[in-house]
């Protein structure tokens, strides 16, 4: 059975359909084709190839136009989704969460899937917005398990467990009658802000995670330590894992297998 998402999606991509008819019209009437099937492939969001009965540059740009508008109009493929995170890591971790979320972990793993329909249209098409991986929802699963209200015993608060420094940092007002930490919407944005800076500063989204868990000192001093520089791939979390705090050992592993198992449910015996 089709989950709420996918449902969604399907609706939106069939709403376009009308809309990029209709642009399309508008494009033959400008060139003044007697023909309505001038469109054969699309390349990107603004760029199309003409077929092979017509080579003019109007046509190519009356068309590219069409689809542009279009696709605004309709609110699909604008911006499109940035390349998603590596789910095909090999690493024992991994696989121990994978094996966990689906077994002694599965009650914990359905019960946060269900509590995520409520917030998933949001947070991902922050995502979007962003051009951030989609897989980044599942931080928002490891910290809080999609509570906006909950508290950790050091005093992180909210669904992103954002401590009340940081969040002042990134514009969250926190005080005595207003904690924005518990706002989904507001604090969704504070954490992406703070995850985009930090993939700026290590050139990873698996050293941002870290950063996010950790501090961007603590994976800093790592990087130092073990390859010699501070900006790496994904690759390197897994190499300089023995030199962090064993809660930031364990945060990738748990964001790249709460994916695997978020993105394919049925597969591990959980419902969609």
């Amino acid at each position: 059975m089709e989950s709420a998402r996918q449902v969604l999606a399907r609706v939106k991509s069939r709403a376009a359909y009308p809309i990029l008819g209709i642009a399309m019209a508008l494009a033959t009437t400008v060139v003044g084709l007697e023909r309505t099937s001038f469109l054969s492939r699309v390349v990107d969001e603004s760029a199309v190839v003409a077929d092979s009965s017509s080579s003019d540059s109007a046509v190519a740009a009356a068309r590219a136009l069409a689809l542009g508008t279009a696709a605004a109009q309709a609110g699909v493929g604008v911006p499109a989704p940035a390349p998603g995170l590596d789910l095909d890591v090999k690493h024992t971790q991994v696989d121990s969460w994978v094996h966990r979320f689906s077994t002694s972990l599965k009650g914990d793993f359905q019960l946060s899937l269900n509590r995520m329909d409520k917030y998933d249209d949001m947070i991902l098409a922050k995502l979007d917005e962003r051009q951030m991986p989609r897989e980044l929802i599942y931080l928002a699963m490891i910290e809080s398990n999609f509570n906006p209200t909950a508290k950790s015993r050091v005093k992180a608060v909210g669904m992103w467990q954002f401590m009340s420094a940081t969040a002042r940092q990134y514009g969250l007002a926190v005080g005595r009658h207003v904690d924005e930490r518990k706002d989904p919407a507001k604090a969704t944005d504070a954490a992406l802000t703070y995850l985009s800076k930090l993939h700026d500063r290590f050139g990873s989204w698996y050293l941002a995670a870290a950063a996010y868990n950790s501090g961007a000192g603590t994976v800093s001093k790592a990087m130092r330590k073990v390859l010699g520089r501070t900006t790496g791939t994904d690759e390197d979390f897994f190499r300089i894992a023995k030199a962090l705090p064993k809660e930031t050992r364990d945060y990738v592993p748990k964001l790249i297998a709460s994916a695997k198992v978020g993105s394919d449910p049925a597969r591990y015996g959980l419902e969609p």
